[in-house]
């Protein structure tokens, strides 16, 4: 079966850290373009962060920038989302998104993010 699982979610306090895995299972994570999108009750739907198929170029919400990292294991056949210096503002169910246009479109079930002291 294709599908994309996150995990690594928590609660933790301000400036603290957190690191998100996006696992494929059932296609090869490296072949697709990888997005990290929040959303906050209330709030709409933001890009958090993305990873090219091609390049392995990276873009960061200005939001985001100086404190998140996206970054590959292949052999893992999975995408992290290193997060530091968090803030109360970053609480969020956080998704993963894997799209290659015209061949597939993956969504993960979502991790809850919170920061709070």
């Amino acid at each position: 079966q294709v599908q994309l699982v996150e995990s690594g979610g928590g609660l933790v306090q301000p400036g603290g850290s957190l690191k998100l895995s996006c696992a494929a299972s059932g296609f090869t994570l490296d072949d697709y373009a990888v997005g990290w999108i929040r959303q906050a009750p209330g709030k709409e739907r933001e890009g958090v962060s993305c990873i090219s198929s091609s390049d392995g170029s990276t873009m960061y919400a200005e939001s985001v920038k100086g404190r998140f990292t996206i970054f590959r294991d292949s052999a893992k056949n999975t995408v992290f989302l290193q997060m530091n210096s968090l803030k109360p503002e970053d609480t969020a169910v956080y998704y993963c998104n894997a799209d290659v246009y015209g061949i597939g479109n993956y969504w993960g079930q979502g991790t809850q993010v919170t920061v709070s002291s």
